[in-house]
């Protein structure tokens, strides 16, 4: 079996599969930020926190500034990109897929579209977010909802799918900075 994956592919296989059983699990921090930028190439920027235990399926993924990445989240930037902008707050176990299969096709077509989380987005607690979404900026996804269309700026959404119930407010104007303690709410 292993004959047949040896080269490039299986390489970044391997490294992907080393990051999410183990490296995802280091308690400091820094190295798991390093194995993320440095051997998966993945684009994250500056004071960003990266929680225990995300899963990366690919690397076309950039990641801004203070943005909060919690537990468990799931990135799927296998051939499709997922796009985050800068003071994002993402909720423990989310999962931003890009891409899926056409259910009318014959042959379990698949087919992958971009994802983008713009400035100041907040995803709720295992919030789904499908493939080709946009969320404007300052948009906000309740806990346990379904993206399955863009999302206006400064919108709260809730639901499966998620529907528009409310604004939120347009002039936000914080920084996030939120690095816990081992795999922990507590903060330094």
């Amino acid at each position: 079996m292993f004959e047949k994956l040896r080269g490039s592919a299986f390489l970044l296989a391997l490294r992907f599969y080393v990051y999410n059983s183990f490296a995802s699990f280091f308690p400091s921090h820094k190295l798991r930020l390093w194995y993320l930028r440095k051997v998966l190439k993945i684009r994250i920027g500056q004071h960003t926190s990266v929680g225990m235990g995300c899963f990366f399926a690919g690397n076309h993924i950039v990641i801004g500034d203070h943005t909060v990445i919690n537990r468990k989240v799931y990135f799927d930037g296998r051939v499709a990109s997922i796009v985050i902008g800068n003071n994002v707050s993402v909720s423990q176990e989310t999962n931003i897929l890009t891409m899926s299969h056409d259910a009318r096709s014959t042959d379990f077509s698949a087919f992958s579209k971009d994802v983008i989380l713009k400035d100041y987005v907040w995803t709720g607690f295992r919030s789904i977010i499908l493939p080709g979404v946009i969320l404007g900026e300052g948009s906000v996804v309740g806990a346990n909802s379904l993206v399955t269309r863009s999302l206006d700026a400064y919108g709260i959404y809730v639901g499966s799918p998620a529907k528009k119930i409310s604004e939120r407010n347009c002039n936000l104007d914080y920084t996030l900075d939120y690095f816990p303690y081992f795999n922990t709410d507590i903060q330094r």
